[in-house]
């Protein structure tokens, strides 16, 4: 049994449309309490303006009355005069009152001026961010030790994250890669490996915790195109937002506007850049304060990055993007900081039913704490969480859990030797 998927496929996806991505139940509940806000100030504000109108209207048909009973031409002058100020106040109201009326339907869309975002209060957030997460089979695997047959056997999407549901339970954001598909679709591609399972597993991600999910993968068509669509409109039924390709997930997590952005590079390696940066441009111009890469890039079973990976790692940074992780190489990739920000090249996988018994298990939950005012966001902390993808060691048994003991100090000596090798190949650039 391999321990990995395909290795360098060629697949380009075809784009898609952006569909506004659903929230999960609290924050759709935070967000809809600022749109009935924003909503019920703007009703008030258009209430005042009706009312000012109508009371000014009075005024000018009293004028008008007052003028008809007047034949003294000392009047005249005076009386149109007072007519043209009331037009022009009339004017003036129906505008503001129009303004009022037509900013607060997409209020949470405008972001703030500069000078009002500098000033506003600081928030701090943590974003969790765990690998690849493949929730199903190859229909080519033993069924009967596959994702699948441990789904049925346990009968509770809340088994596979069971040990990691509470850390990530205590941050404020949890992503991670969704490689495989959730669909009914029978249309295989015509690959090595093509994973795939019922749409009802995307509760197990509700289960875990978890808010978002890129797709920017090689395993997100492997039954065609619908299986692609079907995903999307499973996991996102289920409350959480997915990203990749031209599609870029924002998220209210506090208060700060955070941007996801998937970026899948075996197709056209370096060639990405460009489609990447004009993405991290587009979040910036709408209005995002934290703008996270998630990249589906590098070469399988390698613990060191390749040079594309750095190359695409520097670009996103340099084009602003606040923090960069990594996944599908199937094994951990070290940190490296890179102008006072971290790119983390590969988490390793996680939630992984690619395979029943991986010979590296290896793989780490990565958590930043940022501080954001305004359109600034800096990096006060970092956390790397050495974990298995197995709570047990003689197999896979698709349950994610956190090392202890000497096996937690191994995980983290194997992430530093990985980072230190990085560092070196960065002064060598």
């Amino acid at each position: 049994m391999p321990d990995s998927h395909n290795k360098r496929p060629d697949y380009r996806p075809t784009r898609r449309p952006n569909p506004t991505p659903r929230r999960r139940t609290q924050a759709a509940a935070r967000t809809k309490a600022r749109t009935s806000s924003s909503q019920d100030h703007a009703s008030i504000r258009t209430t005042s303006a009706r009312s000012a109108t109508q009371i000014r209207t009075s005024g000018r048909t009293e004028a008008h009355t007052a003028a008809a009973s007047s034949t003294g031409p000392s009047r005249l002058i005076p009386l149109i005069v007072v007519g043209v100020i009331i037009i022009a106040i009339i004017a003036l109201v129906l505008s503001v009152s129009s303004c009022s009326s037509d900013g607060s339907a997409d209020s949470s869309d405008v972001p703030l001026a500069a000078s009002d975002r500098a000033a506003s209060p600081s928030q701090t957030i943590t974003l969790s961010f765990a690998g690849d997460c493949t929730l199903g089979t190859d229909e080519n695997f033993d069924r009967s030790t596959s994702f699948n047959a441990k789904y049925d056997a346990v009968n509770d999407p809340g088994y596979f994250f069971a040990n990691v549901a509470e850390i990530f339970a205590n941050d404020d954001t949890t992503i991670v890669n969704m490689e495989g598909t959730l669909t009914h679709s029978t249309t295989r591609a015509d690959k090595t490996f093509a994973f795939k399972a019922d749409p009802e597993y995307a509760q197990i991600l509700v289960e875990g915790n978890v808010e978002a999910a890129s797709l920017a993968n090689n395993h997100s068509h492997d039954y065609g195109e619908q299986s692609y669509t079907d995903t999307i409109e499973a996991v996102e039924a289920a409350g959480i937002p997915t990203f990749g390709y031209d599609r870029i997930a924002y998220l209210d997590v506090k208060d700060v506007k955070v941007a996801l952005i998937g970026t899948y590079e075996l197709a056209e390696g370096a060639g990405i850049k460009d489609e990447m940066i004009n993405n991290i441009e587009t979040a910036k111009q709408a209005g995002a304060q934290v703008i996270v890469v998630y990249f589906h890039w590098g070469t399988e079973r390698e613990t060191v990055p390749d040079s594309v990976q750095m190359e695409l790692g520097h670009a996103a940074i340099d084009a602003g993007a606040t923090l960069v992780v990594g996944s599908h190489p199937h094994v951990i990739q070290g940190i490296e900081e890179y102008k006072g920000h971290q790119i983390v090249y590969s988490l390793g996988n996680f939630c992984f039913g690619g395979n029943k018994n991986p010979s590296d298990k290896d793989c780490m939950i990565f958590q930043a704490t940022i501080t954001v005012q305004g359109d600034q966001a800096s990096v006060d902390s970092t956390e790397v969480i050495p974990c298995s993808i197995s709570s047990v060691s003689s197999s896979n048994n698709y349950q994610p859990a956190p090392a202890t003991d000497e096996e937690k100090e191994r995980i983290a000596a194997k992430i530093e030797r990985s980072s230190e090798a990085i560092a070196q190949m960065a002064a060598n650039l």
